[in-house]
């Protein structure tokens, strides 16, 4: 089957099951998630919906997200978006009800839904850490392309290989990375609810080199000074006193008096404050980071690199995606990422145990097969949510795993070897071409190969030795048909039979 037939087919499995193009209210995607707004959630079909082959997972947040992966959602969403698009197009007009509803008992049944679903999974600190990640994911990709730019060009650097070619490369490194804030600024504007180009004009600010000759605060101030965190904080400002300006200036003056005051205040605000103040809140960042790891060293890494798989679990670790930026920003690289990726390094090291120590369960070695792969490469979620996840102590063997891979980067960090990504959004083996640091890039990549062998190692010792009781082992040791899932009182009988797990309880914790 030709490949844009078979993204095809896929969305077309997976849009009935989820209560057909009428029952979609916006579709987006991130890294490997197709991200879904429902109007009713009860039109879906869970168990159906799992068993799409190309589906790895499920997880229910304020949207309804189906794991198909990276590269594959990419291609899948298009496709997604067309279907809805001709569904709702072709579908017939609702025939009028015979008892119509009055109007305040649809404001009544419409504020239910909406308290019912804000109260499931939408606190605010939630919630505004996922505008926070809408901000920056849709930037993941040039970051990608612009830090493997980066890192071919250093290579040619070193070995003084096509001197002709790599001020070229370097340019093309580069150019984003000095507009970002720009980026930023967009994006930060259309999440919050404002025009997107006015929140990327004052953003523009930041980076514009005329701001060397103004001085705040007793000091020249620098371009790009506050980085992605004056960015963010002036285009938020920008969006206030846009809708603020929208409230009270006349229509008939809106078009010429909106812009300009908006432009003019968070500009005037962002020059004379917001730089000043974010910059000082991105060095300390670096600052924090570069002591954390100097002093810390094996600590840090092990309590980063142990406690990061539980940060995604909850969907916490968004509020690092911005730290990651400044990092990247101010010294070139991030010195987090390549411990915090050693979390996938664990979760690998516990999959392959607990292939060995359920050698008679047919299906859950089936599914540990054919998610391996995408599991050395750093994507994890068809091992967490179809493998450690449900069994409940391999997860968290496979978090001790990641704390020692940590703790050996970490290390390598307090006598003086930084490590860090150019990029962020791989991991894994996905994550040696981003590879950077301060002695040089063979000596980076050795520590991290060795960090990640080290997590592969303690994974799976920890899950092998520590990750099965006698009563876990006795209940999924046996010979099991992939279709089979029943349910026992301390837990599933079938785990691992691909995308069902997330739905599962942990057993055996």
């Amino acid at each position: 089957m030709a490949t844009e037939d078979k993204n095809r087919a896929t969305a077309a499995a997976i849009l009935p099951l989820v209560g057909g193009a009428a029952n979609v209210s916006s579709v987006v995607h991130c890294m490997t998630r197709l991200r879904l707004g429902l109007h009713d959630r009860s039109l879906v079909q869970d168990e159906a919906l799992k068993a799409v082959p190309a589906v790895m997972g499920v997880v229910e947040d304020d949207t309804y997200q189906i794991v198909l992966g990276p590269g594959t959602v990419a291609r899948v969403t298009p496709e997604f978006e067309k279907l809805v698009k001709e569904g709702q197009e072709s579908a017939p007009a609702p025939a009028p009800a015979a008892t119509p509803l009055t109007a305040e008992e649809l404001a009544t049944q419409g504020a239910e839904m909406k308290a019912a679903r804000k109260a499931k999974n939408a606190t605010p600190f939630k919630l505004f850490l996922r505008k926070i990640a809408n901000i920056f994911v849709p930037l993941i990709p040039a970051l990608i392309g612009c830090g493997i730019i980066a890192g071919l060009n250093g290579l040619l650097v070193n070995l003084e290989w096509l001197p002709s070619v790599t001020p070229a490369l370097a340019a093309m490194a580069s150019g984003f990375m000095a507009l970002i804030a720009v980026f930023v600024g967009y994006n930060t504007a259309k999440e919050f609810g404002g025009t997107p180009i006015l929140g990327g004009a004052v953003a523009a600010i930041i980076v514009f080199p005329g701001v060397a000759n103004i001085e705040a605060f007793g000091q020249k101030l620098s371009p790009g000074q506050g980085g992605v965190l004056g960015a963010l904080g002036a285009a938020v400002l920008a969006v206030y006193v846009e809708k603020w300006c929208r409230r009270w200036v006349p229509e008939a003056l809106d078009v010429l008096v909106t812009p300009t005051l908006t432009v003019l205040v968070s500009g005037l605000v962002t020059i004379f404050g917001l730089m000043y103040v974010a910059g000082e809140v991105s060095t300390a960042i670096g600052t924090f980071a570069d002591w954390l790891l100097s002093n810390g060293g094996a600590g840090a890494g092990l309590v980063l690199g142990g406690f990061f798989l539980p940060l995604v679990m909850l969907g916490l670790h968004q509020a690092l995606i911005p730290i990651h930026t400044t990092l990247i920003e101010q010294q070139g690289y991030t010195v987090l990422l390549p411990i915090l990726a050693m979390a996938g390094a664990g979760q690998v090291g516990a999959a392959i145990a607990v292939f060995f120590r359920l050698p008679r369960n047919e299906s859950i070695r089936r599914t540990i097969k054919s998610a391996l792969p995408a599991g050395f490469l750093g994507v994890g979620e068809p091992l967490i949510y179809g493998v450690s996840l449900p069994l409940g102590r391999p997860f968290i063997t496979a978090c001790v795993g990641g704390a020692f891979g940590g703790a050996f980067v970490g290390f390598f960090n307090q006598l003086g070897d930084a490590v860090g990504s150019t990029a962020i959004g791989p991991s894994g083996w996905a994550l040696f071409p981003l590879l950077d640091g301060n002695h040089g890039l063979g000596a980076t990549i050795a520590i991290y190969a060795g960090g990640l062998v080290v997590g592969y190692l303690a994974g799976f010792v920890a899950t092998y030795f520590f990750g099965f009781s006698k009563d876990l082992l006795a209940e999924f040791n046996v010979s099991q048909e992939p279709a089979a899932s029943t349910v026992t009182a301390s837990g599933p009988a079938t785990v691992g039979a691909g995308p069902e797990a997330p739905a599962k309880e942990p057993a055996g914790v």
